[in-house]
């Protein structure tokens, strides 16, 4: 027995993508990656990693854009370069720039993070982990 032949489809035609002005007010327009950074973005080198704590100084100027507004709003408890991140869906090179420029602004901190330099005990890691067995 043969198996049933399938019949190709012709392609319909489909209708053009809508010019940019036709478009209708809630879609989002997102920045273009250089728009964020400004002119110079790429020329700048700071010493922020992932885990670089980040705190406001400030509330957020009238001058200061939106991805600096939402960042000294967010910045209310230390966060990290990463966590902020994610929070305003922007790559961490661009984070990098954008806190760089408030940096030298004044507006945030930046903090190595804290630290441990001693081991836990022994056993009240075991204590915990016998505790959490029983659960």
């Amino acid at each position: 027995m043969t198996p049933p032949q399938r019949q190709r489809r012709s392609p319909k035609e489909q209708p053009p993508p809508p010019l940019p002005s036709a478009r209708t007010g809630k879609q989002k327009h997102p920045e273009r990656l250089f728009v964020v950074a400004g002119p110079d973005g790429g020329e700048r080198d700071g010493d922020l990693d992932l885990v670089t704590l980040i705190v406001a100084r400030a509330d957020p100027p009238p001058s200061a854009t939106p991805e600096q507004s939402a960042l000294l709003r967010l910045c209310t408890a230390p966060l990290s370069v990463a966590e902020l991140s994610a929070y305003l869906n922007l790559p961490f090179s661009m984070m990098t720039v954008v806190l760089t420029d408030m940096l030298t602004a004044g507006l945030v901190t930046a903090r190595a993070p804290i630290v441990r330099q001693a081991v836990a005990d022994r056993s009240l890691l075991e204590a915990v982990m016998h505790g959490l067995q029983r659960l």
